[in-house]
């Protein structure tokens, strides 16, 4: 290591000393852990400088470190190196900007994808939910963030991105391709399944969705339709205020859910009965590739006793980000707060539990090869495989069918 650099790292390694030491002198309130947090980081730095097996690239050093910190936290809290950054600002600036319509959080280490948008470039290109990134752009998930991962795969339509993909029942990656594009908002699938009964797939809930769901409901009314169905597997975008729209065409009266954070003020979000517009029997579809605002739908409707969950368990994904730049050109992206079901549970940690469990039917691994069907420990644990085309053959869709068919009679 240069003489430059050595003074470098003892010049920051004096100023954390000094900066905790005054502050373990000043403010020995709530903040005293992070001062002596900063001192045992400033050891520790001092201690690779001058002990490691070779000199340090003390730059590297302190990104691993920080990334870490950060993926700590949670799958979507990110730290962005100054050159990360800038790329992301000039992927965000960019009109039409290409993406491969996958949503994503961590697990066992690795980028997993939890939903994947329908007649997306993932979709395309076969990818599906419960498949776990190895590398992204030759570059290795092990150590990647959500915001890291999702910086990468962004880009110029029509330009391309390899991934290596790690299948269900499969230990080796695959090698894909995944070719960018512009993506539209994805339309909303309403398929009748009974002279009365509504089926709605809501792949995402975009901006406008709550009045487009109300569209549909209006008209299902009028063909004679009382009961309905909402589908949001695979369903992982959009913003939560367009989920609390949506849960207030339903339910007439309860909290929806409520947003929290250590900066953020309280927000409880309540229904609105004059909202409401649909008054009839209805069920939600749900299960591990079910996120973010959709499970707040879900929650609301399930903690409310307006209707049924049928599936499994939500992923818990259900929080909001918000961008810190810092002075050398870096950034955080941080969680700041959490939504909470109406009984005060966290959805990010608790997701959310359906009414009626029915486990998805796993996918057929037979053709597979002894080695090929014993995957490595730490993919063992995976979301599921999404929704299958609605059909008797669909497990959670047919329960959720028998349910609305010969409702439960009440005691008496």
């Amino acid at each position: 290591m240069s003489r430059k650099a050595r003074i470098g790292i003892l010049c920051l390694s004096v100023a954390i000393f000094c900066y905790a030491g005054i502050g373990h002198v000043l403010g020995r309130t709530s903040n005293d852990k992070a001062y002596k947090s900063l001192t045992v980081y400033g050891e520790v730095l001092q201690k690779v400088q001058q002990d490691y097996v070779d000199d340090p690239n003390i730059r590297m050093v302190t990104a691993g470190s920080l990334h870490g910190m950060l993926e700590s936290l949670d799958a979507q809290s990110s730290y962005l190196t100054p050159r990360e950054y800038d790329e992301y600002k000039k992927k965000l600036a960019t009109a039409g900007a290409g993406e491969t319509g996958l949503t994503l959080s961590k697990r066992y280490g690795y980028i997993i994808v939890l939903s994947v948008l329908p007649d997306s470039p993932g979709t395309k290109s076969g990818i599906r939910s419960g498949d776990i990134f190895e590398s992204i752009s030759g570059f290795t998930t092990r150590d990647m963030s959500v915001g890291q991962a999702a910086n990468l795969l962004n880009g110029q339509p029509g330009t391309g991105v390899k991934v290596g993909v790690i299948r269900r029942g499969k230990a080796a990656p695959e090698e894909v391709d995944l070719v960018r594009e512009k993506l539209a908002t994805p339309k909303i699938i309403a398929q009748k399944v009974d002279p009365d009964i509504l089926v709605l797939r809501i792949p995402s809930l975009d901006a406008g969705r709550a009045d487009e769901i109300r569209n549909r409901l209006l008209e299902a009314e009028k063909q004679g339709i009382r009961k309905v169905i909402l589908d949001v597997r695979e369903c992982g975008r959009g913003p939560v205020s367009e989920a609390i729209s949506a849960a207030r065409l339903f339910v007439p009266s309860g909290i929806l859910t409520t947003l929290r954070g250590q900066t953020v003020s309280t927000q409880v979000f309540s229904a609105e009965p004059k909202q409401v517009i649909w008054k009839n029997p209805v069920s939600i579809l749900i299960d591990a590739t079910t996120s973010g605002a959709a499970e707040v739908l879900a929650s609301a409707i399930v903690a409310n006793h307006r209707g049924d969950a049928v599936g499994e368990r939500t992923f818990g994904l259900a929080s909001e980000q918000k961008l810190i730049t810092l002075d050398d050109g870096a950034a955080l992206i941080l969680t700041a707060a959490n939504y909470y079901n109406p009984g005060g549970k966290s959805i990010l940690e608790e997701g959310v539990t359906p009414t009626e469990t029915v486990r998805a039917v796993a996918e057929d691994d037979s053709d597979a090869t002894e080695e090929e069907a014993a995957p490595a420990p730490e993919t063992r644990k995976e979301p599921g495989l999404g929704p299958r085309p609605l059909s008797p053959e669909d497990p959670i869709f047919h329960r959720a069918l028998d349910l609305l068919r010969t409702p439960v009679k009440k005691a008496a």
